[in-house]
């Protein structure tokens, strides 16, 4: 009885299987593959929680930084010495160290200079450049060991020392020195370099000291190689920066100015103080001052001194051409920062460089209420040859940027304060952790400054969908240095940030998202998440299982087409309703937005959930109406990056 009613079942099914198979279906979309209920990849653990929260023992190590450097304005060489603290708060013995060499990315043997395409200039470099450089040691001591001569081996950007005596885990401490120099590249992949300008060269400094590499509990130590378009992956600690220069100089750096009365005249100080004070911009130093000897105090050279606390890293400026002024930071906490601009006196104006400080103080006061304070006391915008780069407290933008390039760009960097500075993704691996998420709360702040100012009118998802999810596009889930250059606009920045607005304001709702979003940079300030914690803490505050959206926007690069397939009347009459035929033609899957018009003028709109595509192809919906339809249109205002708008809506007798 048994086997013959599980026989009548079989061939029951395999009579529907045959019959669903006369009808083919020509979709891509596969609901199952996309709404799998095996996401993760693997379990949490102690350091990781499953809401993605660090776990109890979550740990990290720390690095602290003295660097005393010197610039030589003709050579333009560096020279410098660093000390670094480094402790090991991990579970595991150190028996060596792993160092970053960014500046070694500009030898000739490199394998960032043997990446550069030939016949084409690249943003990381150019393949006909004779420029040499790269740092010279001189010497690395361990200091905790009376100054033993470390032993050390230099790899492409990348250095071991090998310890004597292993770092304990759980807290031992080790200090290294290393003296070092190098030649400051002119374009230093488009993060570091020298413009020269009427009044002298702006010398912008990066990638400047030997860094340590991160040792984490993902993959121990992290020493994927500096080729230019993958970014930085640092550990967080306190910095005492000495910076010699011409005395001639204004020095900018990251962090607050320790000696303002050994380096700066009676007057800029004073015009310093009332900045502090003021939401308008201050001049501390103006056009005509820049050629005033007066505006400088006597002397061959000046060490300003910096310091910057809790930070991952360090940058700096100098040159004798820069025009200078500040104004007020007002925090929601009460606390105030400040707000400060340098470049040289061909930007001066309010169409160019003259509202820099007001875009800076704008766009962090607004962050700030948005999302997490502001930690640092200073906010400097360098006009140089970089097109924008960013720094704890210090960022570089192109002089040639005006009006609303200028705001997009210095908002943008500033931008980077909570991604990756406060929350310190590893950009390294997964650039879009910030270049995306701050591509996406770019959009937001362009809302808000000044009523909208430079906000503009949104495309259609018609115009671009094709090119961002063109035939040559890729996953964002690649990193940096995998991807093709042409394709990291998009990938890293674009489509990530439109994927977080699609959330927000489509699936979530804003309220939400934003507590979640919020969640998550308090979660992980000064930590080092990974795709999965982020993924994992929007999942458990919003409450939503989201594996779909995360698997279609971000591991893979899945397309959507929603469609209107057909429109019939229940039992043959209108007065009972209509129902919409819709389908999903590709991988992708999205909430739908329908709406509808009836012959006498009725319009509406339904929004369905994604969970309509949880288990088919294709989903009949009842509209409430008792007349006939004159149309029906998915997506009206083109919202969702559909591929194929030409099937999205249906019209009556077409």
């Amino acid at each position: 009885m048994v086997k013959t009613l599980s026989l009548s079942f079989v061939f029951f099914c395999c009579s529907i299987f045959s019959f669903a198979q006369n009808k083919p279906d020509t979709s891509k979309y596969d609901p199952h593959l996309l709404f799998s209920p095996l996401f993760y990849p693997s379990d949490v653990n102690v350091t990781r929680a499953a809401t993605g929260e660090p776990g109890e023992a979550y740990w990290q190590n720390r690095a602290d930084y003295q660097i005393a450097a010197s610039l030589n304005d003709t050579t333009h060489e560096i020279i410098a010495s660093v000390i670094i603290t480094y402790k090991n708060n991990s579970p595991h013995t150190l028996p060596f160290l792993w160092l970053q060499l960014d500046q070694n990315l500009f030898t000739a043997g490199s394998r960032g200079q043997a990446r550069m395409p030939v016949g084409s200039r690249s943003r990381y470099g150019d393949s006909k450049s004779t420029f040499v450089g790269g740092y010279k040691i001189s010497s690395v001591k361990i200091v905790s060991d009376k100054n033993a001569d470390a032993d050390y081996h230099i790899s492409d950007t990348r250095m071991q020392v090998r310890l004597p005596k292993p770092v304990a885990a759980g807290g031992d401490v080790i200090k290294i020195k290393i003296d070092y120099s190098f030649v400051l590249p002119e374009h230093g992949a488009d993060r570091c370099g020298i413009l020269s300008t009427m009044n002298g060269d702006i010398f912008a400094v990066a990638q400047w000291y030997p860094r340590m590499c991160v040792f984490d509990d993902i993959e121990g130590w992290n020493t994927l190689p500096y080729l230019g378009a993958g970014e930085f992956y640092l550990e967080y600690g306190d910095f005492d920066v000495n910076i010699t220069a011409p005395a001639s100089h204004i020095v900018v750096c990251s962090g607050e100015l320790q000696n303002p009365s050994e380096v700066l005249t009676a007057t800029q100080i004073q015009r310093l103080d009332a900045a502090k004070r003021s939401d308008k911009t201050v001049m501390i130093r103006t056009e005509d001052e820049v050629k005033q000897p007066s505006s400088r105090p006597k002397a061959t050279t000046l060490t300003w001194h910096y310091k910057m606390n809790n930070a991952r890293d360090v940058a700096w400026a100098s040159s004798k051409a820069f025009v200078w002024d500040a104004a007020r930071i007002n925090l929601p906490s009460g606390k105030t920062a400040l707000a400060m601009s340098v470049y040289p006196a061909e930007e001066v104006g309010v169409y160019s460089w003259g509202r820099s400080t007001e875009y800076i103080k704008g766009s962090i006061e607004n962050y700030s209420k948005r999302w997490y304070e502001y930690p640092y006391p200073v906010a400097t915008n360098v006009g140089c040859n970089i097109n924008g780069m960013e720094y704890p407290g210090l960022v570089f933008c192109n002089t040639k940027f005006e009006g609303g390039t200028l705001f997009e760009v210095a908002d943008h960097e500033f931008g980077h304060t909570w991604f990756p500075m406060i929350v310190g993704s590893n950009e390294r691996k997964y650039g879009w952790m910030d270049e995306g998420f701050n591509t996406f709360i770019n959009s937001l702040s362009a809302q808000d400054f000044n009523n909208g100012e430079y906000l503009e009118k949104p495309k259609g998802m018609d115009v671009l969908a094709p090119y961002i999810f063109s035939s040559t596009s890729e996953a964002i889930m690649t990193s940096p240095d995998a991807m093709k250059e042409k394709n990291i606009a998009v990938a890293l920045y674009y489509k990530p940030a439109l994927a977080l607005e699609l959330l927000r304001d489509q699936v979530l709702g804003p309220d939400m998202f934003d507590y979640a979003f919020r969640t998550y940079i308090q979660r992980w300030a000064y930590k080092h998440p990974t795709p999965w914690d982020f993924f994992r803490t929007m999942e458990n505050v919003a409450g939503e299982d989201l594996g779909w959206f995360w698997k279609e926007w971000f591991l893979e690069n899945y397309k959507l087409d929603q469609a209107v397939v057909g429109v019939k009347y229940e039992n043959d009459d209108p007065y009972n309703g209509a129902i919409v035929t819709i389908a999903n033609e590709d991988k992708m899957a999205m909430p739908v937005i329908l709406a509808y018009e009836t012959t006498s003028g009725i319009k509406d709109t339904l929004k369905l959930p994604v969970e309509v595509w949880n288990n088919t192809t294709s989903w009949d919906v009842k509209l409430p109406t008792k007349e006939t339809l004159k149309s029906v249109v998915i997506d009206p205002d083109k919202i969702f990056p559909d591929m194929n708008f030409s099937n999205n809506s249906w019209k009556a007798n077409k």
